[in-house]
C-alpha cells in the first residue's frame, strides 16, 4: 500500500464479519466521523478529508469488502448493499463506537443509508456525496423509482465495461487505453480536465478492486428485454439493481438524523441522464435497439434523491443540499468547499 499522508495511520480490525482496514487521523477523542468510499475506489480517496475534520471530531475511513486493504469476501447482491452496511455495523460495534456521523460517497451513500435503516442507533447524522439513487442504479423511472421491468433489464453486473474490468485485472496504471482506470477516473470521476495531486494514489486505490462474479462487477442473467440482460444475484453492481436496493424507507424512520447532500453539478456518473446508465446510452444511439422513453427512459437519479429527501423533510427530518462546481468527486475536486460544508453540518448536529 502507498504511504499515507502525514498524520494518518492504517490499522486492521478483526471484526466478526470482516477483517477491515481502516485509515484514521490518530485522534484519541472526539465524535466519530465514518467516511465510506464508493465503487472502484477505497479509503485512500478520503485522506484530505480526514486531515481537515474540525476540532471535536475524529475520522475513520474503512475499506469495504473487496476493496482497498480489507478482506475480500463474496457480495450477496440479493441483500442489496447490506453486506457492506452490516460490515460497517460490525466494525463500529467491535470498536465500541455507539454512534457516528456517517459520510458516504457514490455507492457509499447507499451503504450509509442502508446502515441508517437497519441500525439507526449507530447514526448521528448522514452526509451523502453524489450518492446512488435511493432506488438503485438503472432500470427505474419517475420520482418514485418505478421499475421498468421485472428482471431489471439493463441494470446490474452486465452493465460494466468489460475492457475496464480487464484493465483492473491487469493492474493497468497507464493512460494508453480509454478504458484504463486512470483515464476513466480523469474523464468521469472528475470534471473539466481536473488532475488530482494524488492521482497515482487514486489509480492504485481503484486497482485494489476485487473482480469476478462475486465481487466487481458481478453476474448477470439473460433477458428478453433490451439490452438483453438483467440483474444477477452476486457481486457489487447487482447490489444496486432496483430489485435489491431501495432505501426510500428512511422517510418512515421515527428518529430522523439531519442529512447533508453534496453533489457535483457536472457529475456524469450519478445524473438524471447518466453516461453510465445504459438507457442514456441507448437514447444517444451508442447501444442499438433502444426501445424508447416509454420503455427504458434514462433514470432521473438526482431528481429521485431530491424527491426522497423532500419527503424526509416533510415527515419531520431536515436536509441541506450543497451543489459544487465539480464532477463525481467534490471531495477531491473542491476539497476546501467540501470540507467547509461538512464541518458546518457536523457542528450543527
Amino acid at each position: 500500500m502507498t504511504d499515507l499522508l502525514p498524520g494518518l495511520s492504517l490499522q486492521h480490525v478483526e471484526a466478526p464479519r470482516l477483517r477491515t482496514a481502516v485509515i484514521s487521523d490518530g485522534k484519541a477523542d472526539g465524535d466519530v466521523v465514518l467516511l465510506v468510499h464508493g465503487n472502484v475506489s477505497s479509503s485512500l480517496f478520503w485522506q484530505e478529508t480526514l486531515l481537515a475534520l474540525p476540532e471535536g471530531f475524529r475520522g475513520l475511513a474503512p475499506d469495504l469488502r473487496g476493496f482497498g486493504a480489507s478482506e475480500t469476501k463474496p457480495v450477496d447482491a440479493t441483500r442489496g448493499l447490506r453486506d457492506f452496511s452490516d460490515d460497517l455495523a460490525s466494525l463500529l460495534d467491535t470498536l465500541g463506537i455507539a454512534r457516528a456521523h456517517v459520510v458516504g460517497w457514490s455507492m457509499g451513500g447507499g451503504v450509509v443509508s442502508q446502515l441508517l435503516l437497519d441500525r439507526p442507533d449507530l447514526v448521528a447524522s448522514v452526509t451523502l456525496v453524489n450518492p446512488v439513487s435511493p432506488y438503485g442504479f438503472g432500470a427505474t423511472k419517475g420520482l418514485d423509482g418505478e421499475r421498468t421491468s421485472d428482471d431489471d433489464a439493463g441494470a446490474g453486473g452486465g452493465g460494466a465495461n468489460p475492457d475496464f474490468v480487464a484493465a483492473i485485472q491487469a493492474g493497468d496504471t497507464g493512460d494508453g487505453s480509454p478504458n484504463s482506470p486512470r483515464n476513466v477516473m480523469n474523464g468521469f470521476y472528475f470534471a473539466d480536465g481536473f488532475r488530482a495531486p494524488l492521482e497515482d494514489v487514486y489509480v492504485e486505490s481503484m486497482l485494489t478492486t476485487a473482480t469476478g462474479e462475486d465481487n466487481y462487477p458481478g453476474d448477470l442473467v439473460a433477458s428478453e428485454s433490451w439490452p438483453g440482460f438483467g440483474a444477477g444475484s452476486r457481486g457489487v453492481l447487482n447490489t444496486m439493481a432496483p430489485k435489491h436496493h431501495n432505501v426510500s424507507g428512511i422517510v418512515d424512520l421515527a428518529d430522523k438524523p439531519p442529512f447533508l447532500w453534496v453533489r457535483g453539478a457536472k457529475d456524469q456518473i450519478v445524473a438524471d441522464e447518466s453516461l453510465f446508465d445504459l438507457a442514456t446510452l441507448g437514447k444517444l444511439g451508442a447501444i442499438p435497439g433502444w426501445p424508447g422513453e416509454d420503455v427504458a427512459p434514462p433514470q432521473p437519479m438526482v431528481a429521485q434523491t431530491r424527491a426522497v429527501l423532500d419527503r424526509y423533510a416533510a415527515a419531520g427530518g431536515r436536509y441541506t443540499e450543497v451543489v459544487l462546481d465539480a464532477g463525481h468527486s467534490p471531495l477531491v475536486e473542491r476539497p476546501a468547499e467540501f470540507q467547509a460544508a461538512l464541518a458546518e453540518h457536523l457542528r450543527s448536529v
